[in-house]
């Protein structure tokens, strides 16, 4: 009943913004402890896939590493570990990642967006989507852009874990919120600025209750971007 409940009130709340698209919400079923660490080596949080989805175009157009496909931003280094709760949280190789996420301006490729730029059709885009194959040590890398926003939520990132291509986790990534204010005041994103409708992780409908598991580390490096790691658990 609990997940049902969340179900209801995440899609209440969305159809009452500018998002086009419903947001189906997923159940949560991580307890990892109160510092984001996962000590207790738990699945990460399930999370919804939506809006904006792309199973029609996961092939070999978007194995790679570099995502930005010529998408204006700041660099955004990313690293993932895939890590298996089934066998005391190591690393898991050969696991399929799938991520995406929008482009600085709150775009998604893939779909007709509606933005504070006006309608923008991308349904025949694939700019920041990627996916990669997890080497010896779980890890996979992606080359990408800081997201922007979109109305009624704050930035993240979603991400999929296929192992023998079985789907275990579809989940979110959350970025610090001084992070967030930090870049949305830099020349390249003052245009859309701070997020007027989500100012905070713990105000957003998927990481209020979840943000310490999908809390990213993400650090300034000496190139002008950023750098972010974040561990992925599943039931390998």
């Amino acid at each position: 009943m609990e997940n049902t409940r969340k179900k209801f009130l995440k899609q209440l709340f969305i159809s009452a913004t500018a998002v086009p698209v419903l947001i189906e919400a997923c159940k949560k079923s991580n307890t990892a402890d109160p510092a984001g660490n996962n000590d207790a080596c738990t699945v990460s949080p399930e999370e919804t896939d939506g809006p904006y989805p792309l199973y029609i175009s996961r092939g070999s157009s978007i194995q790679r590493v570099d995502i930005t496909d010529g998408k204006d931003g700041i660099p955004l280094s990313i690293v993932l570990d895939v890590l298996n709760t089934n066998d005391s949280c190591k690393p898991l190789a050969n696991a399929r990642v799938d991520i995406w996420h929008c482009d600085k301006d709150g775009y998604y490729s893939g779909y007709s967006n509606r933005g504070y730029l006006g309608n923008q059709d991308n349904t025949a885009l694939v700019f920041c989507r990627g996916l990669q194959y997890t080497d010896a040590a779980g890890q996979v890398k992606f080359t990408s852009v800081y997201p922007g926003w979109y109305e009624g939520r704050v930035t993240h990132i979603h991400a999929q874990i296929y192992v023998d291509n079985k789907l275990k986790c579809t989940t979110q990534i959350a970025f610090p919120d001084d992070i967030n204010t930090a870049v949305y005041k830099t020349t390249l994103y003052a245009a859309h600025g701070q997020n007027s409708s989500i100012a905070r992780n713990s105000a957003d409908m998927v990481f209020s209750d979840s943000l310490s598991s999908e809390l990213a580390t993400v650090t300034a490096n000496s190139s002008g971007g950023y750098d972010l790691v974040h561990p992925i658990y599943i039931a390998g």
